[in-house]
């Protein structure tokens, strides 16, 4: 579920790195939430991610 379906923001890998300089693998997901969405005049739900919602991009039923 963490891939938004207006910008198609997805999971990043990365690594996480200790004071003694290991390293790990780690993840960074999106904040996507699923809302209902007016969608040509109907609603539909849709998993978005909060940035899109903030900025006006989609409309909520």
């Amino acid at each position: 579920m963490a891939r938004c379906e207006i910008c198609e923001k997805d999971v990043t890998y990365s690594l996480q790195v200790s004071h003694s300089h290991r390293r790990t693998a780690r993840t960074f997901k999106p904040n996507v939430q699923s809302v209902r969405v007016n969608d040509n005049g109907t609603a539909k739900r849709m998993n978005v991610c909060t940035r899109c919602l903030r900025s006006g991009k989609v409309e909520r039923a």
